[in-house]
């Protein structure tokens, strides 16, 4: 059985993989910022997984998921993503709250609980922020998706996801109107700083360029 910290450790290295579009993790100095730990600290986790056999990871060098390391990565992911959506639908908890609570739940070694969880919600395969939840044969079905800031002026998306999951952010996700399936049009951009004027539902709002590049479109 993995620790708390070994599982989050694992997690994050798929996190990052996966936005790296399949590209290993830079090394220790990455992991470390992504984690917010020193990279000393970092460095020695990853010589305890690398004993365990979860990760491939030389000093200095880039570091990977092994096949098992991965397969529990994607395990701890699932977990995390049905408990947000069971806090979302059935607890009436908001999608700014869902993230920290499923942190707790994510560590929760029952399979069955967790079998028994997905059924409950009828094998979802969204959570709340729109991100894919790993089916539980481990398959991690990674949907193409642009971001707002991609959008040309005139053009008009529909939002599926965030990068960002924040409270701050999604409180200003809402703030502006949007949510998962909300249509938004991209009405101008500002060539000096890419400062965004879009609409939603009627109602304009001026978003900057880092908030377009964390909501996910189709």
């Amino acid at each position: 059985m993995l620790s708390f910290t070994e599982e989050n450790y694992l997690k994050a290295l798929l996190q990052i993989t996966l936005e790296n579009e399949g590209t290993p993790v830079a090394g220790t100095n990455e992991l470390a910022a992504n984690l917010k730990v020193k990279p000393a600290t970092a460095t020695d986790m990853l010589r305890k997984l690398k004993d365990k056999k979860l990760v491939d990871y030389e000093k200095y060098g880039k570091i990977s998921l092994t096949d098992p390391g991965r397969r529990h990565a994607i395990e701890v992911v699932r977990k995390h993503r049905l408990w947000e959506t069971f806090l979302f639908q059935k607890l009436s908890f908001t999608w700014d709250e869902v993230h920290e609570v499923a942190e707790q739940l994510e560590h929760i070694q029952s399979q069955k609980l967790i079998d028994r969880l997905d059924e409950f919600l009828e094998y979802p395969e969204f959570d709340p922020h729109g991100d894919v939840i790993p089916g539980a044969n481990g398959e991690l079905r990674i949907a193409f998706k642009k971001t707002l800031a991609e959008i040309g002026e005139g053009q008009s998306c529909k939002m599926v996801a965030v990068k960002e999951n924040g409270a701050d952010f999604l409180q200003y996700v809402a703030k502006v109107g949007l949510g998962i399936n909300k249509k938004v049009k991209v009405i101008s951009r500002e060539s000096y700083d890419s400062l965004l004027t879009i609409e939603v539902n009627g109602k304009r709002s001026n978003v900057s360029q880092k908030f377009a590049e964390n909501i996910l479109v189709i």
